[in-house]
């Protein structure tokens, strides 16, 4: 446990993660050094089949606020049910920084403060269009990191980046921005320095539009398929399939996220060595737990919330 409150950036790739690659060297380099596991997700309604529909229901669970996604996934007028990030978390101030109009409306009515990319970077450029050092640079300033020292206060003290595209011809783009970005950031946090000590650093990837066969390819059931019988065969339900003492009925068993979280001398190593799915899945230390506990985790490192689980 840190001896003062971290402060967390949390990379959502959204729809990214099959586009992983060997090449992709950053990602791989920090899933090696940290603990890795999946948030699992609901079955989600068929109006997430459009990708804005989708990614909003993928940014809810991230941040525990699904009852609501009705009313943020349509023109509703309706008030969220959801309190903000920052009534339900201490105090904390967090940010979303993003691209994506619609998740900029769905933060806006959770109460996080939304910045598009190209106010962040003060120009005109997209996202991608901004180089990788420069908008690291950026996100480490929000959080109170400046010249490798940490400020007695920051702006924010969590910041969500969304970065994904999905126009034809876009994806690469995209997974190659975020190895970079994820490069540049732990550039910045080295083991042992100011930054490294203070920084909580997620990367979150969702498999966004699921293929035929993904749901046996990307499967967190148990395959080695033994068939036993009598007191062999019992064995309780696993964490992520309950909320408090009952059992959740729309889990879905496949394409879950995966995640990743590094904090030097905080967070536990595991013996994952590639961000690659079958990796996580032999050999992460986090196994699986649902996706709408994730925030919770991240505060608890923020000391705004108590642990969740083990």
């Amino acid at each position: 446990m840190a001896d003062k409150p971290s402060r967390g950036l949390v990379l959502y790739g959204d729809g990214l993660a099959p586009f992983i690659n060997a090449n992709h060297t950053h990602l791989h380099s920090l899933a090696a050094q940290s603990l890795c596991g999946f948030l699992s997700l609901p079955h989600l309604p068929p109006s997430t089949e459009k990708v804005d529909g989708r990614t909003i229901g993928e940014f809810l669970n991230l941040v525990d606020a699904y009852d609501d996604f009705t009313t943020l996934s349509t023109d509703s007028q309706n008030r969220c049910i959801t309190p903000s990030i920052s009534e339900r978390f201490m105090g904390v101030k967090a940010a979303l920084v993003t691209e994506n109009k619609s998740l900029k409306s769905c933060g806006d009515k959770l109460g996080l403060s939304v910045l598009r990319s190209n106010e962040l970077m003060n120009n005109n450029c997209s996202f991608t269009d901004s180089p990788a050092n420069l908008v690291a640079i950026e996100l480490l300033n929000l959080l109170g990191f400046q010249e490798d020292k940490v400020l007695d206060s920051s702006r924010f003290d969590l910041v969500f980046v969304h970065i994904g595209a999905h126009e034809e011809g876009l994806i690469d783009k995209y997974t190659d921005y975020i190895n970079s970005l994820v490069g540049e950031i732990t550039s910045k946090a080295k083991p042992k320095s100011q930054i490294g000590s203070r920084l909580h650093l997620s990367v979150v990837l969702s498999y966004g539009k699921i293929s035929d066969g993904d749901e046996s390819n990307f499967t967190i059931l148990n395959k080695k398929g033994t068939t036993q019988s009598g007191f062999a065969s019992l064995h309780p339900r696993q964490s992520y399939t309950m909320k408090g003492s009952n059992p959740r009925s729309d889990v879905r068993d496949y394409c879950p996220m995966l995640f990743t979280q590094w904090q030097d001398a905080v967070t536990r190593k595991d013996t994952v060595k590639t961000f690659f799915f079958q990796d996580f899945m032999e050999n992460g230390g986090n196994l699986t737990i649902p996706a709408d506990r994730f925030l919770h985790e991240v505060a608890f490192k923020l000391w705004k919330a108590p642990k969740y689980g083990a």
